[in-house]
């Protein structure tokens, strides 16, 4: 650790949830409705056997989450625009372009499940109404209000994934038996269990995250007029990089206990009476209200809806910073819609593609099983990159990462390549 990154004592609560940020918002964004479905099916199909890979991916989803956010307050810049100033254009335009059909694709998958979740709560209306009301609400949010309101509406929006919590406590779970599965589990060669490995990673570590954390950093330093990037400005560098660790390593554990209890819940349920095929958020949700009654399906299905409200405008948000730090247009959630034409304008296009998915008869499963395979596709040569990045003097000045934070970074990188061939090597047999 440099002298610039010596730990800060810790604030009061009231203090942290002031720190807590980027990081956090990042980090509960990741429990999208896709993301539920993908943990509901782990804890359907395994039970609690799954439960050990989000206590594994945790450190490696924070470290580098936390290494995309230095880059961006470092350099003040998202990733997006620091690939362009330092790399080939191939490698910009490919990155951006994949990143824009993956978060599309999720995009769409997640607005259909929250309309889904809305119609089973109701019991009335046309699901594809609710798509567009809640396609119309979060891209108006984030279009039109005003930047440090609106940050503050996502943070206290992250609250909504504690039904999540609530839940697993109104089922009888087995406490004991879950940890034993979380610190010592079974482990299986068999292809399912792999293939259910490959889906949690490549859930739990998606690049949109690497580009929003990035750029929201540079954002919140450029709004703040007594910071500039740590580049220019490394008196500045203690406390945010001790503030940049504790907003990243709490979010990402935020999310990745929220992701286990959702495990937790379906394994306690869903498994326990033999339901194993779930495909979907909203079906994990019709499924639990025979077994676990009406309070556990009501949270469960709220709960969609409210991680939806988090994760669209994170996804549609994080694909115009990288279209935009890629065309080197004006950027940034602060400025007046009239000052980033460009910029909010994908934001709504993105949106309105995910909107108009749910009028075609697509298949929502093939929808979420494609956008993983690109968001893993994406996530492996990002990672290769940020960490080049993040190592290269020329870019990071005396910022390059600490050697511990280096080792988490390349460990995770190398996580993740296995797991982008095993899904390759499962998906051929």
């Amino acid at each position: 650790m440099t002298g610039s990154e010596e730990a800060l004592p810790l604030p009061g609560p009231r203090g942290l949830w002031r720190w807590l940020g980027p990081g956090l918002i990042t980090g509960a964004s990741d429990d999208d409705p896709s993301g539920i479905a993908t943990y509901s099916q782990v804890g359907a199909q395994f039970g609690y056997g799954m439960s050990w890979v989000m206590l594994f991916s945790w450190p490696l989803m924070a470290a580098i989450q936390e290494i995309c956010a230095r880059i961006g307050r470092v350099t003040g810049e998202g990733i997006a625009g620091n690939i362009r100033r330092h790399y080939p254009p191939w490698l910009l335009r490919g990155a951006v372009a994949l990143l824009l059909v993956a978060n599309v694709i999720n995009l769409g998958a997640d607005l259909g499940a929250m309309g889904d979740a809305v119609q089973l709560v109701v019991e009335r209306g046309p699901r594809f109404a609710y798509v567009v009301l809640f396609g119309v609400f979060c891209g108006a949010l984030e279009i039109f209000m005003q930047y440090r309101s609106y940050v503050r509406v996502l943070k206290w929006t992250t609250v909504t994934l504690f039904a999540y919590v609530a839940t697993a406590f109104a089922v009888d779970v087995p406490w004991l038996t879950v940890l034993h599965d979380l610190v010592l589990p079974s482990i299986s060669l068999e292809t399912k269990y792999i293939v259910a490995i490959v889906a949690v990673m490549g859930t739990t570590i998606s690049p949109y995250l690497f580009f929003w954390q990035s750029s929201q950093e540079a954002e919140d330093e450029r709004e703040d007029p007594l910071a500039k990037p740590l580049v220019d400005a490394p008196q500045q560098a203690a406390r945010e990089i001790h503030r940049i660790r504790m907003d990243t390593y709490l979010g990402m554990g935020f999310s990745n206990l929220i992701a286990l209890f959702i495990i937790v819940t379906t394994a306690a349920t869903l498994s326990a009476h033999g339901i194993t095929d779930i495909g979907t958020s909203a079906q994990a949700a019709e499924a639990l209200r025979p077994i676990a009654g009406e309070f556990a399906f009501l949270l469960f299905a709220l709960g969609i809806i409210g991680t939806g409200l988090l994760a669209v405008p994170v996804l549609a948000g994080s694909a115009a910073y990288a279209v935009g730090e890629a065309l080197e247009w004006p950027i940034g959630l602060a400025r007046l819609p009239k000052e980033a034409r460009a910029f909010y304008a994908t934001i709504a296009v993105a949106t309105a593609i995910g909107v108009a998915m749910n009028i075609v008869d697509i298949d929502p499963i093939k929808a979420l099983f494609w956008s993983a395979v690109l968001n893993g596709v994406v996530a492996v040569p990002l990672m290769v990159v940020t960490m080049m990045m993040a190592l290269t003097p020329r870019i990071m000045g005396p910022f390059v990462l600490p050697r511990t934070l280096a080792f988490m970074g390349a460990l995770a990188t190398g996580v993740m390549a296995l797991v982008v061939t095993a899904m390759f090597v499962t998906w051929g047999q």
